[in-house]
């Protein structure tokens, strides 16, 4: 039997983007290079990442998750995935714990209406 307590991030500074395990049947790679910024709130009891990309936002919710951040912000966040519920008791304190990911498209801004081409004047 593992003594390793189970993980819900990975950090390898070899990485060239990051995979994200929505759920055991989906995931999703977004490349590093396609990264635009990142926010981390906290309201006491949990913390909410935001990641966003050029076409995806990556909404993590948990606990203790300034250690992904900076993973991210050095380029070097290679796995997120939520922690399955029945290891919740063996994380130890400090360990981060991700109870949510959310991944959202970011839909294009609508174009406005078509310009016409300037007629040449004679």
């Amino acid at each position: 039997m593992s003594t390793k307590t189970p993980e819900c991030w990975a950090s390898d500074p070899q990485a060239r983007a990051l995979r994200i395990e929505i759920s055991s049947e989906r995931s999703l790679v977004l490349p590093f290079d396609e990264f635009a910024w990142a926010e981390l709130v906290s309201d006491g009891k949990e913390q909410q990442l935001k990641l966003v990309f050029a076409a995806h936002e990556v909404l993590v919710r948990g606990h203790t998750l300034r250690r992904i951040e900076t993973a991210m912000q050095r380029m070097e966040l290679s796995l997120l995935r939520k922690l399955p519920k029945e290891c919740h008791s063996v994380v130890e304190p400090g360990q981060a714990v991700i109870l949510e990911i959310v991944v959202s498209e970011i839909q294009p801004p609508a174009k406005g209406p078509a310009e016409s081409p300037e007629n040449p004047s004679n």
